[in-house]
């Protein structure tokens, strides 16, 4: 039998089940991966909106990463919600050490509009966890947070993504969920030595659509995690959420969340 590669998500926990840790976790065992988790935050929070925050201390989280990097031969991992300036610093120097491809997904405010980022939290994003990180996944407010670039289009994305590649990341790609478009939302790759990469697909109309970030930056880590390269795996998530948003419903009040357990069907 062949073994899943083992998936590292760092991120926040949604008890209502549709973003975060909950998200990922889904994310990964659908796209053929063991997920395994270090919890950053706990939100109270549903399809309404998030009630109240309650984060463990950086100690803790970083007892819980030494505990997987311990246990697990980790294949791929996915930063989400870090909350915090003192949880940032409290994990960035053991993930400057590791062996494996890191995504960082910069969550900052939830679908509902709550901060999910504290303000001194963004300094110390940019300074500890984006340098040498493998990709990056902003959309576009989240872009023009860390790039200081105001973001309308592809050619703003473009220069948007090289101001964060001479932050020293790696690659980034911004996502145009957020950008204006009836028909279409294109992304844009951004790879340090490469032309930005133009990556459109077909809009799904949708209130359903909590979680879409965190379920977009957990199916790229299992694909870099299962050995696919960049474009691969950034393409593999893409449809995997395309169909995900399509086959998404709302099991509760309020906004619901992509279907994980539909995602991998055409």
């Amino acid at each position: 039998m062949l073994r899943p590669p083992n998936i590292l998500t760092i991120a926040g926990s949604d008890s209502g089940g549709g973003a975060g840790i909950q998200a990922d976790l889904k994310t990964i065992m659908a796209l053929g991966g063991y997920g395994m988790s270090v919890i950053t935050a706990l939100t109270a929070q549903n399809g309404m909106g998030v009630a109240g925050i309650h984060a463990p201390s950086p100690d803790f989280v970083a007892l819980e990463l030494a505990a997987v990097l311990e246990g697990f031969p980790v294949a791929a991992a996915k930063t989400g919600m870090l909350y915090s300036a003192a949880i940032i610093r409290a994990v960035a120097p053991v993930l400057r050490e590791r062996a494996f491809p890191l995504v960082v997904d910069p969550v900052s405010v939830s679908q509902s509009g709550s901060l999910l980022l504290q303000e001194d939290a963004v300094a110390a994003l940019k300074e500890e966890i984006l340098p040498g990180c493998d990709l990056l996944t902003p959309n576009r407010l989240e872009a023009e947070l860390l790039s200081g670039v105001s973001v309308s289009g592809i050619e703003d994305a473009c220069a948007a993504g090289e101001k964060l590649l001479d932050m020293g990341v790696r690659a980034v790609l911004i996502k145009g969920g957020h950008m204006p478009g009836d028909i279409v939302v294109t992304d844009v790759l951004c790879a340090a030595g490469k032309e930005p990469k133009i990556l459109p697909q077909a809009k799904v109309d949708t209130e359903n659509n909590h979680g879409t970030g965190c379920t977009l930056s957990a199916a790229i880590a299992t694909g870099l995690g299962r050995g696919l390269p960049l474009p691969a795996a950034v393409k593999e998530a893409q449809e995997f959420l395309n169909r995900a948003l399509r086959q998404s419903y709302n099991p509760g009040k309020g906004c619901g969340p992509v279907n994980h357990a539909d995602g991998m069907t055409v």
